[in-house]
């Protein structure tokens, strides 16, 4: 694949030899596709289940940079199959094994196959918040409103 414009280098250290490294699909994907890494063979995953299953791999990102763990929509929408905690950040500062938490929220078990496309990681930089108290915040039309007070089509 062609270089894109905006690049970072992301070090991926395998745990196993057979693991399968995250990569983009397409030039244009903005996520790389995690695969299950299942050394014992296939798992199920029960109606209304969570598992937290193993990547194969751990990570090193550079301070500033965050990874982001989201569900793949075909799984969710076809299988009922989605991230737990999506979406699930990975610091810059873990070294250890990537793992994904996923539940079933379909109404059957769901067999998951080793090395199957499991969630999709999105690496994005990160400013430093420096965190300011005030007395006052400016208007805006909006305002205080939330939760829907933006209007309904």
């Amino acid at each position: 694949m062609p270089r894109h414009p905006l690049s970072a280098t992301v070090k991926f250290k395998k745990l196993e030899a057979d693991v399968q490294l995250p990569e983009h699909q397409s030039d244009g994907a903005a996520g790389m596709d995690l695969r299950a890494y299942l050394p014992d063979g296939k798992i199920g995953i029960s109606p209304g289940a969570r598992k937290v299953v193993r990547t194969g791999f751990a990570m090193q990102l550079d301070t500033g940079y965050e990874a982001q763990v989201r569900p793949r929509s075909g799984l969710a929408i076809k299988e009922g199959v989605t991230v737990v905690n999506s979406p699930g950040t990975i610091d810059s500062d873990y070294r250890g094994e990537v793992k994904v938490g996923l539940i079933n929220l379909g109404s059957t078990t769901y067999i998951l196959e080793p090395n199957t496309r499991i969630a999709q990681l999105v690496v994005q930089a990160l400013p430093r918040i420096s965190v300011q108290e005030v007395e006052e915040l400016d208007d805006t039309e909006r305002g205080a409103g939330g939760l829907g007070s933006t209007g309904k089509a």
